[in-house]
């Protein structure tokens, strides 16, 4: 997995982000970020590169790089109003994680005890894709590219899809 000075947090002295790139790092509400680090470097091979820990061991942020895609989760302060998707009973966010091997990745996410929302399958946009929800509340969609699929097919068989009735 490649390095980037550009994923060190403000807390350890980053560099600038250079001026016409932009970046988006989602940053997600766990019960037990400590546990859900763990969890995530197990079923889907995240490195963890950094953490803020509190007084009272609860975790103000733990950085996880997922290939070249960085996640910052944090615990739950539900006196504040930070709170998790089970506190508030579900998520309407997918956070999509693209790999080579969809099949492997998807074994090994569910046996690690992910719960299976979409099998996984061929999509008529060209991808293999699937959705599970992991054991901290979030949803994650599982993909891998299979073939380009012309904008004209994908518009004709979503209008199919999603057509009424």
């Amino acid at each position: 997995m490649r390095r980037s000075r550009r994923s060190v947090s403000a807390l350890h002295g980053t560099s600038a982000i250079p001026a016409g790139i932009h970046t988006i790092t989602p940053h997600i509400v766990v019960r037990d970020a400590a546990r859900a680090a763990a969890w995530y470097a197990q079923a889907f091979g995240a490195e963890e590169r950094s953490r803020l820990p509190l007084p009272g061991g609860k975790l103000m942020y733990v950085e996880l790089w997922f290939g070249d895609s960085a996640v910052m989760a944090a615990d739950e302060f539900p006196e504040l109003g930070i709170v998790s998707p089970l506190s508030v009973g579900g998520t309407s966010v997918v956070l999509n994680l693209f790999t080579e091997d969809v099949d492997a990745l998807w074994t090994r996410v569910v046996d690690a005890g992910a719960e299976v929302l979409h099998p996984l399958q061929d999509q008529f946009w060209g991808d293999r894709h699937g959705q599970v929800t992991d054991p901290f509340g979030h949803r994650w969609g599982l993909a891998q590219h299979v073939r380009d699929v012309p904008p004209e097919e994908i518009a004709r068989a979503a209008a199919e899809a999603f057509a009424p009735g």
